[in-house]
């Protein structure tokens, strides 16, 4: 009968997932796989780490947990596990709980924020803001781009990393992108931790946050509300596409390489529409169509001089 440790020792961890793994183990490593509730698996989640939000719970806790215990059943037949979510109402009695609410609204970025800020901006992050916005690449893929070798100008594509399950892809650019692409000047950055010099990244970035500080500067400079990478990117690219320029969500989504288009029409489509404009359609009295006969009719009274 193999235990929890047991299964994390026999699992193929990466040095996140391991990170997220010890506290865990700690409660739970003792206990035999074949006896781990889903229960117990949700549960975690208040005993580590009280004052998130069951979001993160899922994210961090419940999801490498379970790839634990999945993992073993691959190697060893021992009993799998199924874990639903996290209902609404465990997640808001969990936000009332910690006087927070989860799962804020990103605020998409626009043309108009986009221009704003790379009017601000020095080329680097004008050039990336413009990548992103085009294309739909994370952050992480973004500032992972090297000059050349990532970089097909011929035939007008951009190399972008594998990430969240996505194999490595070649993603195609305007003329006006690639052109912004090449003009900008060779630059390298340290790993913050090492101060080892690395390689040279196209955008100058050696880590998915370490934008943020000169974002929020550009931001300020520029008199426009700070977004994150994801919110000018990802979540600005689909909006723009299906809420402004009404493509359609298959679409979209494929150049923005989703494999299920519900998946950024539940998250990354933003509604622009006025709330009390769409009130105001209730007050609204509906202009009646005349039927051609019901026309014909009153042409003729009216020639007629009959009431």
């Amino acid at each position: 009968m193999f235990t929890f440790a047991e299964a994390v020792l026999a699992y193929r961890a990466t040095k996140k997932s391991a990170k997220q793994l010890i506290p865990i183990t700690k409660i739970i490593g003792h206990l035999p796989v074949a006896d781990i509730t889903e229960e117990q698996l949700k549960q975690l989640g208040a005993d580590i780490k009280p004052d998130a939000a069951t979001d993160t719970w899922w994210r961090e806790i419940v999801t490498p947990a379970r790839a634990v215990i999945n993992n073993l059943h691959k190697l060893k037949r021992t009993p799998p596990i199924r874990v639903s979510h996290y209902t609404p109402e465990e997640r808001n009695y969990q936000d009332k709980k910690r006087g927070k609410n989860s799962r804020v609204e990103r605020k998409p970025s626009n043309k108009a924020w986009v221009d704003a800020f790379c009017a601000a901006a020095d080329p680097h992050n004008a050039a990336l803001v413009r990548f992103m916005f085009e294309t739909a690449a994370r952050i992480d893929q973004a500032i992972s781009i090297r000059p050349v070798v990532d970089v097909n100008a011929a035939e007008l594509r951009i190399r972008l990393k594998s990430q969240k399950g996505h194999k490595e892809v070649w993603v195609a650019v305007t003329k006006e992108m690639m052109a912004e692409i090449e003009a900008l000047p060779p630059k390298r950055t340290r790993n913050p931790r090492t101060g080892k010099l690395l390689d040279e990244r196209l955008f100058g970035y050696g880590t998915p946050t370490g934008y943020r500080k000169r974002w929020i500067t550009i931001c300020k400079q520029a008199g426009i509300p700070y977004l994150s990478a994801h919110a000018a990117g990802r979540h600005g690219f689909f909006t723009e596409l299906v809420v402004r320029q009404k493509v359609d969500p298959v679409t979209a989504a494929k150049a923005g390489r989703w494999s299920d288009p519900t998946l950024p029409l539940s998250i990354y489509a933003h509604s622009e529409t006025d709330e009390e404009e769409i009130r105001r359609r209730f007050r609204t009295k509906p202009k009646q169509k005349q039927s051609r006969k019901s026309h014909k009719l009153m042409t003729r009274k009216g020639k007629d001089g009959v009431e």
